[in-house]
């Protein structure tokens, strides 16, 4: 039934205009106290989180979206905190201020309460990562604070996991259920970075598109990667590390694009320019096609999307993007991977007309 109305709502649209088009739905999450949020990730059950301004914009506090609520996480003693990542049990992570209000600490938040991972020795860490086993996944500055390596916490032992090579610093974005963690690291004294992806005590080296750098942002049950690399004339681009090649996901008519995130059947979202350094809008890429987002919403609505940042199998991808001229944090609901393609050939016939 849902394809046949996909197919029909295509079919107005071809012979009376996008006016006919059924966009996709689109909700604000709202904010705390303040005025303004972004989101960072979404579970299998919809749970959302990031971080949101309090009261005056004076602070930032990450939270927690569920059941149609923002609920605030606090803090470690300090003004700011910032909510990364969610897994299936509603574990949140993120970085937190201490009471010094100059370092801050990885956090856990589980049943209601944050917990203070601490660090490989420096005075900072940061959370970005974590599995439905509850392992976590980011990078703090080790001894001496000089330089800040790539961390997974199991249970209570934060281990160093880290550099490729004679790399001075690393950091890990992103763990799979498996135990596969992926993010960036140095690999040498010089400034050109790596993405890799972590697998059985081996960091593994994902390579460029021909270009000097590159960067992994997100990781799926498959052991797909996603993030940007840079091409061979140095421009950074969307890529999808499927195992084994790392494919170019090109752009949305910009110079650049970044992979944030990716869900089991490979979707990608992410964020894209259109022109070179300008006004950047999030992007899904499915069918070998990448989207512009901001086509798949009614424009009356006041939304422009600007980054996508999480995406789920339910089709349900978080990020930011201005409502009405504020800052918010959206969910966006998609169609299954089986309607979409036709979604998008409809776009893109619009657009020609």
């Amino acid at each position: 039934m849902k394809t046949q109305i996909v197919i029909f709502c295509l079919l107005l649209a071809f012979l009376f205009g996008s006016s006919a088009f059924a966009y996709c739905n689109i909700a604000d999450l709202g904010v705390l106290s303040g005025s303004y949020s972004s989101a960072y990730a979404i579970n299998a059950n919809g749970q959302v989180v990031g971080y949101a301004s309090t009261t005056n914009n004076y602070y930032e506090h990450a939270f927690l979206y569920s059941e149609s609520k923002m609920t605030d996480l606090g803090t470690l003693g300090g003004t700011h905190s910032y909510g990364y990542a969610i897994n299936g049990n509603g574990q949140v992570v993120g970085y937190a201020y201490t009471t010094s209000n100059t370092d801050t600490h990885a956090f856990l938040y589980s049943g209601s309460t944050m917990t203070d991972l601490g660090t490989l020795g420096g005075r900072t860490s940061f959370a970005r990562g974590i599995n439905s086993s509850g392992q976590v996944v980011g990078d703090s500055r080790i001894k001496g604070d000089s330089y800040f390596h790539a961390f997974l916490y199991n249970g209570s032992t934060m281990t160093d996991l880290g550099t490729l090579g004679s790399g001075w610093c690393s950091r890990a974005n992103a763990i799979n259920d498996n135990g596969q963690v992926a993010g960036w690291s140095y690999t040498n004294l010089t400034n050109y970075e790596h993405a890799f992806l972590y697998s059985g005590s081996i960091m593994k080296n994902l390579g460029t598109l021909g270009g000097t750098c590159s960067r992994a942002f997100g990781i799926n049950a498959s052991g797909q990667v996603v993030g940007w690399a840079y091409t061979t004339d140095n421009l950074g681009h969307a890529f999808l590390y499927d195992g084994s090649t790392m494919i170019d996901l090109g752009t949305l008519g910009g110079f650049y694009s970044c992979g944030l995130g990716i869900n089991t059947s490979g979707q990608v979202v992410g964020e894209s320019y259109y022109t070179y350094g300008v006004d950047s809008h999030a992007f899904l890429y499915s069918n070998s096609r990448m989207i512009d987002l901001n086509s798949f919403i009614d424009p009356t609505l006041g939304w422009t999307l600007k980054s996508a940042t999480g995406i789920n199998d339910n089709g349900q991808i978080v990020g930011y993007g201005y409502h009405n001229g504020e800052l918010r944090a959206f969910l966006l609901t998609i169609p299954e991977p089986a309607t979409l393609s036709l979604v998008a050939l409809g776009l893109l016939a619009l657009r020609k007309k």
